[in-house]
């Protein structure tokens, strides 16, 4: 695999909200969601996530991959701390380093914007989120053992996270 490619990453916009969630449902499994599909018709932009808080990848025009950015907590004491809340990568664009390049955009963007640490939580048997996170320098700082049943299976629940400064 080539290197990831940053230039076609960019900030959402509103109009990207359609094939966001196409390809939130396009690519949602228990793999990664602890939560159920999302619903044909649920917006994509929760209301204390606008486009603002998404990157996203194009190839040739076409959103194939987003990361979802927020803070772990709402608390003073924790606004130091850059949150992933979501990244997800359309199936025809796996293996082409886009969720590299969107990882290491949000790394970028959370630096230069002065936060202290990159957190996140994914599920343990997400083996291929887990090895690229690694390969990026996030490390394991917990784990929650069998924190969800998902699709008849006890599954963990990793925190990882990255200092920036």
């Amino acid at each position: 695999m080539s290197e990831p490619n940053p230039s076609f990453i960019r900030t959402a916009r509103a109009e990207d909200e359609d094939a966001l969630r196409r390809l939130d449902r396009a690519v949602w499994s228990f793999l990664h969601s602890v939560a159920g599909p999302p619903a044909p018709d649920a917006p994509f932009f929760p209301k204390d996530a606008g486009p603002e808080a998404h990157l996203v990848a194009e190839i040739d025009g076409s959103v194939v991959g987003y990361v979802r950015l927020g803070t772990p907590t709402p608390l003073p004491s924790n606004a130091h701390v850059r949150y992933i809340r979501g990244l997800a990568v359309a199936e025809e664009a796996r293996g082409k380093g886009v969720g590299r390049a969107l990882l290491r955009a949000a790394v970028a963007q959370a630096r230069g914007q002065g936060f202290r640490r990159i957190t996140l939580r994914v599920l343990g048997h997400n083996t291929g989120a887990r090895a690229l996170y690694e390969s990026e320098g996030f490390v394991v700082e917990g784990l929650q053992p069998e924190e969800f049943f998902l699709d008849g299976v006890y599954v963990d629940d990793v925190m990882m996270g990255k200092r920036l400064l």
